[in-house]
């Protein structure tokens, strides 16, 4: 376990340092505080982090720091939730969510999370998917994220059950080891395959990140395959070769085939016309499936996120041309 030794005994709250010891070595400093200071809104965390207040060995960080073991935080005074006290999950979201986990073993979880649920809380949500399971699992003391996905996106994402687990799945991933395919609904596709291989920077407007393609950008990879064609609609599969921020939404929008209900960098007309006919306002992004190696056990794994009915919906009536 961590060493925290308060400044202070008293009952209000003090000044405490950190020692990072192996398990949370390798960890962003925003995540630490995240999984630290628990009841305190991301929004604080972020702001003390700015704000200097936070120091790791007495000097500011930025919040991407990866912290080695041995380092010292220093963690300010901040308002965090009771003891014990802990954000309630509606029981429609609890059943949701016991019927979306489609992978469980001894150190991993993999959940088909539901469209329109952030994976953790803040920016005005108060309760993300990881906030939720470890009230709905208390047994899963140490569950972390493995990686993320768009509040706006549906399908699969991996949990770890302990932080050692984490950081071998996390290294995985940043040597090409895990395969993540996606489904998309989009206008404009042309052919039966595209790459496009454009770097992506991204941009801050106020509290917007946006995600452009750029010559000062990070390298990004994305294969593009037709899997059906309903006049200029297409259900496309895309395979990341890199992962980087919103890349397939921006990637298909430089390649001419904007996403189906994609806000952001989809085209207005377009999601106009077509939501009324798909039956749903929802941005046609799912995760559908990934495949790695277990890190733990060393056998070939691969799972399939099924569709969530909105998009199985629009399909239906795009294949029976009622669209």
């Amino acid at each position: 376990m961590s060493d925290i030794q308060p400044e202070s005994q008293a009952q209000a709250p003090a000044v405490s340092y950190v020692r990072i010891d192996a398990d949370r070595a390798g960890q962003r400093l925003d995540n630490f505080l995240i999984a630290t200071l628990k009841g305190v809104p991301k929004s604080r965390i972020y702001r003390i982090i700015r704000d200097g207040q936070v120091r790791v060995n007495r000097k500011r960080c930025k919040q991407t720091y990866r912290l080695e073991e041995g380092d010292e935080v220093r963690i300010p005074p901040v308002r965090m939730a009771s003891a014990g006290e802990a954000p309630a999950v509606g029981q429609g979201l609890g059943d949701r969510l016991s019927r979306s986990l489609i992978h469980e073993d001894d150190h991993l979880l993999i959940y088909n999370k539901p469209f329109g649920l952030a994976v953790h809380g803040g920016s005005g949500v108060s309760l993300g998917l990881i906030e939720s399971l470890r009230v709905l699992r208390p047994e899963d003391r140490n569950l972390e994220l493995v990686h993320r996905l768009d509040r706006d996106t549906s399908g699969a994402i991996m949990l770890a059950r302990n932080r050692p687990f984490l950081r071998r799945l996390q290294r995985l991933m940043q040597d090409g080891g895990v395969e993540k395919r996606y489904w998309l609904l989009c206008q404009g596709f042309r052919g039966s395959q595209r790459t496009i291989e454009a770097p992506l920077l991204k941009l801050s407007h106020g509290n917007e990140r946006v995600v452009r393609v750029s010559r000062e950008g990070k390298a990004s990879h994305t294969d593009f395959r037709l899997l059906e064609r309903f006049g200029d609609v297409a259900l496309v599969e895309a395979t990341l070769g890199t992962g980087r921020t919103h890349q397939i939404r921006v990637h298909a929008q430089y390649g001419g085939f904007p996403l189906l209900g994609d806000p952001k960098y989809g085209s207005n007309e377009a999601n106009a016309h077509w939501a009324p006919r798909l039956g749903h306002p929802r941005m046609f992004l799912h995760a559908r499936s990934l495949g790695l190696r277990h890190p733990q056990t060393g056998e070939p794994l691969r799972v399939e996120a099924p569709l969530d009915e909105p998009f199985e919906q629009a399909l239906q009536r795009l294949r029976e041309g009622q669209a």
